[in-house]
């Protein structure tokens, strides 16, 4: 629903199963005019054959599109468009699909202004990618740099507190004002941070859990910190 509302997104079939035909017809109803145009006309098939589609025993909800992708999001043009609350996601080379969508999802439920990643070990947009993110993916851009630490820098320059998770931050996040600016860094699922990335950022803060289970799925800090990071006093969350 979310790539067939995005006017950037181009579709070249929509298929749905005879008992979600009207849901989606409702759905492409509600879109304006100028896009209704551009969108194939929806085909009806079986469940079985959209399951066919995946091939990887993904769950669909008798819904399937074939979509362009979508153009990339240079990191400049982010940071020209930040406004004095931006907020951006940042991973440092988080390798699992799954993680990365739901970063994505949490990224455009709470209202960041982009997720960031490093191109070279971080896993291309596939249909996993895109059913994990929710429709994130058509909300929130995802930024892809060749040099993580280089763009930490500009991301900087550009006002914003870097602001990275490892167990060993000092501070617990929890006692942090993320008003402002701010650049949420995270590290992959299993060695964290990478030594420049750490040292690059402004700030270093742990989530305050409880032994024995110190750590969190990256998805799942993620959403915490979007969390907090929503919840500043000088924001507010909808």
């Amino acid at each position: 629903m979310a790539a067939i509302a995005n006017p950037q997104r181009g579709v070249r079939d929509l298929m749905c199963s005879e008992e979600a035909a009207a849901v989606l017809a409702d759905a492409v109803a509600s879109l304006p005019e100028d896009r209704r145009r551009t969108l194939p006309a929806p085909r009806t098939v079986s469940g079985e054959e959209i399951a066919t589609l995946f091939g990887d025993g993904s769950v669909h909800q008798g819904f399937a599109a074939r979509v362009d992708p979508l153009a990339d999001t240079a990191l400049e043009d982010v940071l020209d468009a930040a406004g004095p609350q931006a907020v951006l996601m940042v991973l440092d080379q988080v390798t699992d699909p799954h993680n990365i969508g739901a970063v994505i999802r949490s990224a455009a439920a709470f209202g960041a202004d982009a997720v960031i990643v490093q191109d070279r070990h971080t896993p291309q947009v596939t249909a996993v990618v895109a059913k994990t993110a929710s429709g994130g993916l058509d909300v929130t851009p995802l930024v892809r740099v060749t040099n993580l630490a280089r763009a930490l820098r500009s991301i900087q320059e550009a006002g914003f507190w870097c602001v990275g998770l490892a167990e060993e931050g000092p501070t617990a996040l929890d006692s942090l004002d993320l008003a402002g600016r701010t650049a949420l860094v995270l590290g992959a699922e299993g060695g964290g941070l990478r030594r420049l990335t750490r040292e690059t950022c402004d700030q270093l803060v742990h989530l305050p859990t409880r032994a024995p289970i110190r750590s969190l799925n990256v998805s799942a800090a993620a959403a915490i910190a979007l969390h907090h990071a929503a919840i500043a006093p000088s924001r507010k969350v909808g």
